[in-house]
């Protein structure tokens, strides 16, 4: 009976407004979506905060194995893993350009700038290229770091992120194709090259 008496007291516009504020449909599930637009923060699950904190550290693992774990005795400087495992014959450098470009593809799902994503490519593009050369390419790849750049450029967005300029699904598919675009000419200039010494040796 009291409730009635209370209900009865509310004009129909105070009415409206109320059920607005206690309606489930409104700001509530909007926010609890977020960045489905272009400026809306991106509010993550529990899971999805663990799982990005997750990535995070699998690329600073990753990258300090492959550029910085062997220090050198009395200097400030320290190389990994990567050029020592372009030493090795038949496919090294492609497995150091497959453990790059993960460590790209990882680190864009922390919705990374298409320019950001560029200069990730490039910079292991260029240590590819380089890498090829025998000898001189293994120094360039200690001394280049493309995964500690890589890395460097990754904290700077978390530092300051700019969602406006997320990179989009597509283009991740795009990144995707052309690493194994890239991966693939890889293979085959190694391919091309053996080919060619062997010929040389049989001839």
């Amino acid at each position: 009976m009291i409730n009635r008496v209370f209900a009865s007291s509310h004009t129909p516009d105070e009415s409206n407004q109320m059920n607005r504020k206690s309606s489930p449909s409104s700001g509530h599930s909007q926010s609890s979506r977020g960045g489905d637009r272009p400026g809306e923060p991106e509010i993550l699950s529990e899971h999805q905060r663990l799982e990005k904190a997750s990535g995070l550290d699998r690329i600073r693992a990753l990258s300090y194995l492959l550029d910085s774990a062997i220090p050198v005795p009395g200097t400030d400087y320290s190389f990994g893993l990567d050029p020592i495992i372009g030493l090795l014959p038949a496919g090294g450098d492609v497995i150091g350009t497959v453990l790059s470009a993960y460590i790209v593809l990882e680190a864009a799902r922390f919705r990374l700038p298409i320019p950001t994503l560029t200069r990730m490519m490039f910079n292991i593009v260029l240590e590819m290229l380089v890498g090829m050369i025998p000898v001189l390419g293994d120094l360039f790849d200690a001394g280049w770091k493309a995964n500690a750049k890589n890395l460097r450029l990754l904290e700077a967005h978390l530092h300051a992120p700019d969602v406006n300029k997320a990179a989009d699904k597509k283009f991740f598919i795009v990144l995707v194709v052309a690493f194994i675009v890239i991966i693939a000419v890889q293979i085959a200039l190694y391919v091309a090259v053996f080919q060619l010494i062997s010929s040389f040796f049989t001839s």
